[in-house]
């Protein structure tokens, strides 16, 4: 089989667990196939759950969960070490966080200092724990649920935790159609138990490797900089897109153009992407949030503004 027709029948599998939602599902494969680590915001009980759950055992990977609390501490999620007395010696007890994909749920309501503690894994599938660096198994991904900043006990994450993440996504909530579905297969037994995986760990990260392969033109590079550079010279907007930002879009463009059969990238990819890529890495100003301006509105308007590099014929 094919690689687009593995990732294919791995949409499928999240399809049968989550209804009406293909394109999270897509963009959830783009993350996981760029490398990269993706924050859902949305209200519990719109199946983001079943969605991470599907998707870890469609790729075969060790799946772990972290329930996010006030009082959790980041030895809770690294891993501690214990005395072990018949021995004589510390052992490491690893946390939740040693797994292929881990669900990082409402992280926006424990303490900033545990949220810190994703930083380095995130960043560099490492941990560094009593001064010791131990590596984490690859692939490793992380999808992180948060409720909106409006209910009450969230902590905000901080920008430079926003910025590792390659994407921002919001599933919201299912149609009247689709939630009728959702009620029939209710009925019956969980689609989640009957999923069987259609990759595996080390299809996926030759899969990963050949994401880097796909062509990204120059005028193309060109384009996705010019788009970062509009978010800082954005009236709108307070603190624009890193250089992180804009290495992000090019590889999560690959990853989309690759599962759309591509091996090139094309504006319409930057274009599509942009919007889950930026939304997050830009902080809008005092005005712009008086006036009810939301970061979709200001990079909607910056994609419009922002010509398309082309190619000029030679005369």
């Amino acid at each position: 089989m094919e690689a687009q027709e593995k990732i294919q029948a791995i949409i499928r599998n999240i399809e049968k667990v989550m209804i009406g939602k293909r394109h999270i599902a897509e963009l959830s494969i783009v993350a996981l196939l760029a490398e990269g680590h993706i924050l859902l915001e949305d209200v519990p009980g719109v199946g983001k759950t079943m969605m991470v759950r599907a998707l870890a055992k469609s790729v075969s990977a060790n799946f772990k969960r972290i329930q996010f609390t006030p009082d959790l501490l980041p030895s809770d999620v690294l891993g501690v070490s214990i005395y072990n007395p018949k021995e004589m010696e510390f052992r490491f007890h690893p946390g939740p966080i040693m797994g292929n994909i881990v669900l990082a749920d409402e992280i926006n309501r424990t303490s900033p200092k545990t949220q810190a503690a994703l930083l380095e894994a995130m960043e560099e599938a490492a941990i560094t724990v009593e001064g010791k660096t131990i590596e984490l198994t690859k692939p490793f991904f992380v999808m992180a649920t948060q409720n909106p900043i409006e209910y009450e006990g969230t902590y905000p994450l901080p920008e430079a935790q926003l910025d590792r993440f390659l994407l921002k996504l919001n599933m919201g909530y299912p149609s009247h159609e689709d939630e009728m579905e959702v009620l029939r297969r209710a009925e019956g037994s969980r689609p989640i138990e009957t999923l069987e995986a259609v990759l595996s760990l080390e299809e996926l990260k030759e899969i990963q490797k050949e994401i880097k392969k796909v062509h990204v033109d120059e005028l193309v590079k060109t384009y996705i900089v010019d788009l970062s550079r509009a978010t800082r010279e954005n009236p709108s907007v307070f603190l624009g897109v890193s250089p992180r930002g804009s290495i992000a879009l090019m590889k999560a463009s690959q990853a989309y153009a690759f599962l759309k059969g591509r091996r090139y990238v094309t504006p319409d990819d930057v274009q599509y992407l942009a919007p889950y890529v930026f939304s997050h890495r830009i902080i809008l100003n005092s005005a712009a949030r008086y006036d009810e301006i939301s970061a979709e509105d200001v990079i909607g308007r910056m994609i419009i503004n922002t010509p398309v590099p082309v190619k000029r014929a030679l005369l």
